[in-house]
């Protein structure tokens, strides 16, 4: 479905990075979209990776369609990124606690739910205009602590695709995981990225 080796890089070459970010691109959009972001960062020493998915999209519908309805994208998705974190732990000599996840509207979702069953300290994970998959009513029973990570939640209070109380329940969920979780709605805003966020951001990545 994805190819797992379908991956856009900037920043420092990862032989030479103390940090990485991973950086998931929205319904429609490329990699090289979503890595553009990286130039706002103030970030030393970091790689930043950006996979592609197929066709631009990572699964069909809404991310609170019913999960059947989004396979087999969604598990591939899941897999590309499961994949990418193993081999930068694995391979490249990462810890954990240095790879950040990022992610813009379908990339988002999906860096969050990601993150959400596959608990640990990650460095930061930012969901910026998106939130946890799955229709209403969807059961949070994940597994595992994230260990105090930085969680940024930043959306519009009235964004068509992504509802405000997805993004707050999304929020409560990370926080009885264990992580240190900052929801930000944002009055009357777009389906966008914005300076506030951009300055979050920085602040974790300075920390």
């Amino acid at each position: 479905m994805h190819n797992a080796d379908h991956i856009v890089t900037a920043g420092t070459p990862l032989n030479e990075a103390k940090k990485v970010m991973i950086m998931i691109h929205g319904r429609g959009a490329t990699a090289q979209s979503i890595l553009s972001l990286s130039a706002h960062f103030n970030a030393e020493k970091m790689a930043f990776l950006a996979p592609q998915a197929t066709g631009n999209t990572w699964y069909p519908y809404s991310f609170m369609a019913p999960m059947e309805h989004n396979q087999p994208g969604l598990s591939s998705a899941l897999s590309v990124i499961g994949g990418l974190v193993e081999k930068l732990k694995t391979v490249d000599g990462f810890q954990q606690e240095d790879i950040y996840l990022l992610g813009f509207s379908q990339g988002a979702c999906l860096a969050l739910e990601f993150a959400a069953r596959n608990a640990g300290q990650y460095g930061g994970i930012f969901g910026l205009s998106g939130g946890l998959i799955g229709p209403e009513g969807t059961p949070r029973d994940y597994k595992g602590s994230l260990l105090q990570t930085p969680v940024f939640l930043g959306c519009s209070d009235i964004d068509h695709h992504i509802p405000k109380d997805r993004v707050v329940e999304s929020g409560e969920v990370f926080t009885t995981m264990g992580a240190l979780v900052t929801v930000q709605l944002y009055k009357n805003f777009g389906h966008s990225v914005n300076n506030e966020e951009i300055d979050f951001i920085n602040e974790v990545l300075r920390s």
